[in-house]
């Protein structure tokens, strides 16, 4: 998610800094993303010369030091207490007109914020995978968020090519919420037995769903999506319908997340 969220950003000219504390998981994102852009340049999407000036707008570092910008856009893992850390860090090397924003896709914008010094600029930038191609972005208006940071997402928004969509924060925020039944009525289906998660996704897909549920669960990865299916239910008051598949608590506690790992509810 970083990596495409860099890169999309980067081709609409702006200058990038992407930081991880893993400096292999930055040479692995520098290499998605120049595999990325090669894609787009041998598709004709892109010139020669876009595709190298994109690179050399992002900076990969594992200095957090490095981290001073006009806004930033996290998208580390879905820990509350990890985010707040990461923002109060941020903060400190900071300048008062610097917008911070969460990719969060299920916990709390207005809890990540809640008694922060920067909370008036700070929102819920959520992008979608892959970030380079998918065009919505949810702009979360948290308790405190001003008006003005609110405005300037929704211009960058639109300045990289997406449609942004404001609501305000809420369990699940808008696709989350309404995704939720996407997935776990899939997996009740194939927990009754009635048919296959081969048959479930071309059914979907043929009904013009891009990707069938267990196709796109291995994609967004069976920990974060089952994360996000916790939370919300959590969040609701914990209703039968939006219950967690003990289906998919399965293949989190057997690594089997997905593509990353190699195997989900499909192997790669």
């Amino acid at each position: 998610m970083g990596s495409g969220i860099a890169q999309v950003i980067a081709q609409n000219g702006f200058t990038v800094i992407e930081f991880d504390v893993n400096e292999e998981m930055l040479l692995k994102s520098k290499s998605s993303i120049e595999s990325s852009l090669q894609k787009l340049y041998e598709k004709e999407k892109i010139t020669e010369q876009q595709k190298e000036e994109t690179i050399q707008r992002i900076t990969f570092t594992s200095n957090i030091n490095d981290c001073i910008a006009d806004l930033i856009i996290e998208a580390v893992v879905e820990k509350k207490e990890i985010k707040r850390q990461l923002f109060d860090t941020l903060f400190l090397i900071n300048n008062d007109e610097t917008i911070f924003a969460t990719n969060t896709s299920s916990i709390s914008v207005s809890e990540l914020s809640r008694d922060k010094k920067y909370a008036e600029r700070f929102a819920g930038m959520h992008f979608f995978n892959p970030a380079q191609l998918m065009k919505l972005v949810e702009i979360i208006r948290a308790e405190k968020t001003s008006d003005k940071i609110i405005e300037t997402l929704i211009t960058l928004a639109k300045q990289i090519g997406k449609t942004p969509v404001v609501c305000n924060d809420s369990p699940g925020f808008i696709v989350n919420r309404v995704a939720r039944h996407y997935y776990l009525e899939a997996m009740q289906i194939l927990d009754g037995g009635n048919t296959d998660i081969e048959s479930i996704d071309a059914v979907m897909e043929a009904t013009g769903f891009k990707m069938g549920p267990f196709k796109l669960m291995d994609l967004i990865g069976m920990d974060v999506n089952y994360s996000v299916s916790n939370i919300v239910w959590e969040a609701l008051g914990k209703p039968e319908r939006l219950l967690p598949s003990i289906i998919q608590k399965n293949k989190v506690q057997a690594n089997e997340l997905g593509k990353k790992t190699g195997k989900g509810f499909y192997k790669y």
